[in-house]
C-alpha cells in the first residue's frame, strides 16, 4: 500500500512538471516566437514598424504619446489628427503609409494608402470581416448590426434597418426632429447675449430626437438608458489599452468587468420595459406596434416567418446601439460644426443666408433640407477635420493578397479615417484649414476620385445605416439655430479634441450666442 500511495507521489510531481512545461512552451509560443515570426515576415515584404515589446507591446508608447498629446491645450489649429491619435501620426511618418503595431502580443496593420482601405472596406471577396468584438466594447456594442461576424445575422439586421431608415421613413420623422429642436431653443432663451456650452446641449438634444423618433418616448423616460450607456463608455474609454491575460480572465474577473456586467442586465432591464410597454399598447392588426423603428423591430420580432423573425436578443442589441449610435455621432458633428462655424463666421453668414432664402420662415422640411448645399459643404468639411469616427477595425479571414503585401489570416487592419481625412497627398498643404468649398463640386471632385479618402461613415456594405438619419437631423438643427442665432467663439474655450468613443471637445464648446 504504502508503495502505491509513494508510486502516485512520483507521478504526480511528473504530471505537473509536464503540464508547466507544456504551460511555458504555450506561453514562449505566444508571447514571443509568433510575434517575432509575424514580424519578419511582415518586414521582408517592406512593412515595418515599432518594434514589438514582450507582454504590453507598444501599448505603453502609444499611452505615453497619446498622454502627452493631451497634456496641454492646443492652439485653435485643425492639426487634430496629430493630437488625437499621435502615436499613428508619428509612426507613419517613419515607418511609411503602411506599418505594424502591437497591442499586447496582438498585430495590428495600421493601412492608409485610400486603394487599400477601399478595397478592405468594400470586402468584395469576403476576406475582410469583421473582428471579434473585445470584452467591454462588446458589453457596450454587443453582437449587433454594427459588430456581428456573422453573415447571416448580419444581412436580416441590415434589411431590417435599412427598411427602418429609408426616404419616406426618413421623412416621417422630421416633425419629431423640428419639434426636438424648439425644445432645445426655448431653452436657449435664458442664454441669449450669454456664454452656453453647445457639446452638452446638443447631447441632450440628439437623445430627445432618439427618443422621439425611434421609441415613441422622450429623453425623460430613456434617461436610464442613456447614463448606462455613458458609464459602460467610461469603462471602454479606461480599457481600451489594457492587456487581458485570456487564462486568468476567464476564472478571475476585475472591478471593472463586473461592473460592465453589472450595466449591461440593468441596459437589458430598461430596454426590455420599453418594448414591453409598447407590445402591451398593441390593438392587433397590421402595423399595431407603431411604424418606427421600435415598432419595425417589433414586428420582426413576432413574424411567423424563420427567416424574417429576430430574437429577443437581436431586438435588445439593436435598440441597445441606436441608442447609443444615434446620440454620439450626431453630438460631435454638430458640436465640432457649431465650433467651426462660431469661429469662421464669414462661412456662417454664408449658410444662414442660404437657410432664409430656403425656407424664410417656414418650418424646415426633408425637401427643402436635400436642397442646402452651402450647409453640406461646411458640414462635408467638419466630417473631414473632426471625424466622429476615428478608426475602422477588420481582419484577414484567411491569406490575402492586399496590394504587394501577402497578409497572414487572422490579421488585425486597422483603417484610421482621421489619417485619411488629413493626408497632403490628398487635400494638399492646405488640409489643416477650413475651406467648405473644397466639396463645392461634391465628394469625388474634392478627393480626385479618390473614393477611400473620404470615409466619415465608412463605405462599402458595412457602412453606416443611419448616416442619412444623422445628416437629416444635423441639418434641421442647424438651419432652425442659425435663423434665431448668431455665436461666436468664447474667450473661455480650450480647445483640445481627444478620442471618447467619437472624437470630442474634451473641455465642451462655449461659444457666445446672440439673437437675431
Amino acid at each position: 500500500m504504502m508503495s502505491a500511495l509513494g508510486g502516485q507521489l512520483v507521478i504526480l510531481p511528473s504530471f505537473l512538471c509536464v503540464f508547466l512545461v507544456l504551460l511555458l512552451i504555450k506561453i514562449f509560443h505566444k508571447l514571443w516566437w509568433t510575434p517575432t515570426r509575424l514580424q519578419k515576415l511582415m518586414a521582408l515584404q517592406g512593412i515595418t514598424g515599432p518594434p514589438y515589446r514582450l507582454i504590453h507591446g507598444n501599448t505603453k508608447e502609444i499611452t505615453d504619446m497619446i498622454k502627452e498629446a493631451m497634456s496641454r491645450p492646443k492652439n485653435l489649429s485643425h492639426d487634430v489628427f496629430s493630437v488625437v491619435q499621435p502615436h499613428i501620426h508619428s509612426w507613419t511618418q517613419i515607418y511609411g503609409k503602411n506599418y505594424l503595431q502591437w497591442i499586447g502580443s496582438k498585430a495590428q496593420l495600421i493601412v492608409t494608402d485610400p486603394e487599400l482601405c477601399k478595397e478592405i472596406l468594400n470586402n468584395k471577396d469576403r476576406a475582410y470581416p469583421k473582428i471579434e468584438t473585445p470584452y467591454f466594447e462588446k458589453k457596450l456594442f454587443g453582437d449587433g448590426l454594427l459588430t456581428t461576424t456573422k453573415a447571416e445575422k448580419w444581412a436580416k439586421l441590415r434589411k431590417l434597418a435599412t427598411h427602418a431608415f429609408h426616404g419616406e421613413s426618413l421623412k416621417s420623422m422630421t416633425p419629431a426632429m423640428v419639434a426636438s429642436t424648439e425644445t432645445m431653443l426655448e431653452k436657449w432663451k435664458s442664454y441669449e447675449g450669454k456664454e452656453i456650452e453647445v457639446f452638452q446641449e446638443f447631447r441632450l438634444f440628439s437623445s430627445e430626437v432618439i427618443s422621439r423618433t425611434a421609441f415613441g418616448s422622450n429623453y425623460i423616460e430613456g434617461k436610464n438608458i442613456f447614463e448606462m450607456l455613458a458609464k459602460l463608455g467610461v469603462l471602454v474609454f479606461k480599457n481600451s489599452l489594457t492587456i487581458r491575460v485570456p487564462v486568468i480572465s476567464k476564472f478571475f474577473k476585475t472591478s471593472d468587468e463586473i461592473e460592465a456586467d453589472k450595466l449591461e442586465k440593468g441596459l437589458r432591464v430598461s430596454i426590455m420595459e420599453i418594448v414591453k410597454r409598447r407590445e402591451e399598447k398593441a390593438t392587433g392588426g397590421e402595423g399595431s406596434f407603431g411604424s418606427d423603428f421600435l415598432g419595425l423591430l417589433l414586428k420582426a420580432y413576432h413574424d411567423t416567418n424563420d427567416d424574417q423573425r429576430i430574437s429577443a436578443d437581436e431586438l435588445f442589441e439593436l435598440c441597445k446601439e441606436f441608442y447609443l449610435v444615434a446620440q454620439e455621432t450626431t453630438n460631435a458633428l454638430l458640436a465640432w460644426t457649431v465650433f467651426l462655424l462660431a469661429l469662421h463666421t464669414d462661412w456662417q453668414e454664408e449658410v444662414r443666408k442660404e437657410v432664409v432664402d430656403l425656407f424664410d420662415k417656414q418650418t424646415p422640411n426633408a425637401d427643402g433640407i436635400a436642397k442646402l448645399k452651402t450647409m453640406s459643404m461646411v458640414i462635408n468639411e467638419s466630417l473631414r477635420l473632426y471625424s466622429p469616427v476615428a478608426t475602422i477595425i477588420r481582419k484577414t479571414e484567411r491569406e490575402v493578397e492586399l496590394g504587394k503585401v501577402t497578409v497572414p489570416a487572422n490579421l488585425e487592419l486597422i483603417v484610421p479615417n482621421l489619417a485619411l481625412h488629413h493626408d497632403p497627398q490628398i487635400w494638399g498643404e492646405d488640409l489643416q484649414l477650413f475651406k467648405p468649398e473644397r466639396f463645392s463640386e461634391g465628394v469625388a471632385k474634392a478627393t480626385d476620385n479618390n473614393v477611400g479618402a473620404f470615409i466619415p461613415f465608412g463605405m462599402g456594405l458595412r457602412s453606416c445605416v443611419g448616416m442619412n438619419f444623422t445628416s437629416i437631423e444635423a441639418k434641421i438643427a442647424l438651419s432652425m439655430i442659425l435663423r434665431r442665432y448668431s455665436f461666436t467663439l468664447s474667450p473661455g474655450y480650450v480647445h483640445l479634441p481627444f478620442h471618447y468613443l467619437t472624437v470630442r471637445p474634451k473641455h465642451g464648446i462655449q461659444v457666445m450666442l446672440h439673437s437675431l
